[in-house]
């Protein structure tokens, strides 16, 4: 009695003076700028803009096909299929942790047969039977944190895998229509180069027919031909590059890479274009970018994992309890059984351990350090981030607004050089000039918008847009 007391007491004692060591978290201080210093352009209007902040940026473009291949990504990726499983397996492991707050009870049943040698038994019966049956159960008594620590540490971590899964959308949304865009500006410069070609061939059929009446040289012929075939031989270029885009997409989507051939082999004109996107300021987007949180939340658990070091300082206590029935001889099956049990209170106090214990502590102090600075930097790379998008979108709606007025001077005087030379009123070398600044012209603003709408796509990524809040069904294999 004087012991149960006596274990009463000690328990009570260390239950009002119970309290969790180590740190608490708090939010690391940052030092935002107001808004981001986005260029001014007479290309951007102040009409309606797209708002960056929304999570499926890809309607902004109008483009169905565009739509359609975004959510089959979504459904299918398997780099994204691969994060959902981290992150299951993380929740997982968090639902494992929340256990240690309850009592662990297990049960064992033994049966058998033993028989002593003449010498061992000693003068009693040599052969026994043995059963024995237990209920154990012991719980960690949570007084200085240990616990409530790691749960909070893998609850962390979890989130933080929930996080990287939302920047893996991030990036294969982003990949999905930088790529789709890509093709498009492809097929765009592949029918530049075929409009040409038919061009330079008219000028060619009228070279060869002025030649052979006597008003021409080989000269003349050897150099339309000339540019006909370096306009030519561009195409075999353009065409393995549509089929590389085309072999990217399928696999995006998690088919495999010939699947999307024929549906995207139709050449689509290239997305439209937001006139402006807002990038809000920057404090939202420290909030919405998932792999700031992630970084965040893994400093998070990294402070978690000092106090789960600093309680090894402290006394570890167990109750231990014990219920159950055996037997060690007899001839019939129940003949002999005793019931058992056992409770009591184990410590478990390593105090002269406290060098290694507090080298633990010092290395998990510098595991935090670490993820200090690491989330400290990822913040400033989300802000170079859309800093850089700002200046590469805005530039180079510019850069197509003089480029598309340069394509439509050149096309007028290609025009009008070809109808001079057919009249006789300018030389060869001035229509073949005209045509070849036509398709530099031609080549440069499809390029040039094409790089607009990639600089679209980025900055969306920049500011965290593509991915919806939760992930289509099938991405999750049928599960809710």
């Amino acid at each position: 009695m004087l012991n149960r007391k006596l274990v009463l007491a000690t328990v009570l004692s260390l239950g009002l003076t119970a309290c969790s060591v180590g740190p608490r978290y708090k939010q690391p201080a940052l030092a935002l700028p107001q808004q981001f210093t986005a260029p001014d352009t007479a290309a951007v209007n102040v009409s309606p803009h797209a708002d960056a902040s929304d999570p499926e940026f890809w309607h902004s473009f109008n483009d169905p096909e565009l739509s359609s291949l975004v959510q089959r990504a979504l459904a299918a990726n398997n780099d994204l299929r691969t994060a959902l499983a981290h992150y299951d397996s993380a929740n997982a492991l968090l639902g494992e942790a929340k256990f240690d707050r309850y009592p662990t009870v297990t049960m064992s049943t033994s049966v058998g047969r033993q028989k002593f040698s003449a010498d061992q038994a000693f003068g009693y019966p040599r052969n026994n039977r043995l059963f024995n049956s237990e209920i154990n159960a012991s719980w960690e008594l949570d007084f200085f944190g240990r616990v409530r620590h790691n749960i909070e540490a893998q609850r962390q971590l979890a989130l933080a895998d929930a996080n990287s899964l939302a920047a893996i959308q991030i990036t294969v949304v982003g990949e999905v229509a930088s790529t789709y865009i890509d093709l498009c500006g492809r097929q765009e410069l592949l029918r530049i180069a075929r409009e040409n070609v038919k061009n330079e061939q008219e000028t060619v059929r009228l070279v060869d027919a002025a030649y052979s009446a006597g008003r021409g040289t080989e000269f003349d012929t050897a150099r339309a031909r000339a540019l006909l075939e370096t306009t030519t031989s561009r195409i075999p270029e353009l065409l393995s590059t549509i089929a590389l885009d085309e072999h990217r997409l399928a696999v995006l989507c998690g088919l495999s890479p010939d699947t999307l051939v024929s549906q995207l082999e139709v050449a689509r004109p290239l997305p439209d274009l937001p006139d402006r996107i807002d990038p809000g300021i920057p404090a939202d987007l420290i909030r919405r970018r998932p792999d700031v949180s992630a970084s965040e939340e893994r400093l998070h658990a990294a402070t978690e994992r000092i106090g789960i070091a600093t309680a090894d300082l402290f006394p570890r206590l167990n109750f231990a309890g014990l219920l159950g029935f055996n037997q060690l001889h007899g001839d019939t099956p129940f003949d002999g059984v005793s019931a058992v049990n056992l409770a009591g209170l184990n410590i478990d106090w390593s105090f002269l351990d406290r060098g290694r214990v507090r080298a633990r502590i010092a290395a998990s102090r510098a595991d935090g350090d670490a993820q200090l600075a690491q989330y400290q930097q990822s913040v400033l790379l989300a802000l170079e981030d859309v800093e850089n998008a700002l200046v590469s979108y805005a530039r180079s709606q510019d850069r197509d607004v003089q480029l598309q007025l340069a394509s439509k001077d050149s096309e007028r005087a290609a025009d009008l050089a070809s109808v001079r030379f057919k009249n006789g009123a300018t030389g060869l070398l001035d229509l073949l000039d005209a045509q070849r600044v036509e398709l530099q012209a031609e080549d440069a603003y499809a390029e040039s918008h094409s790089n607009s709408a990639l600089s679209a796509v980025l900055l969306y990524k920049s500011l965290a847009g593509g991915w919806p809040q939760t992930l289509p069904p099938a991405a999750r294999g049928g599960r809710p």
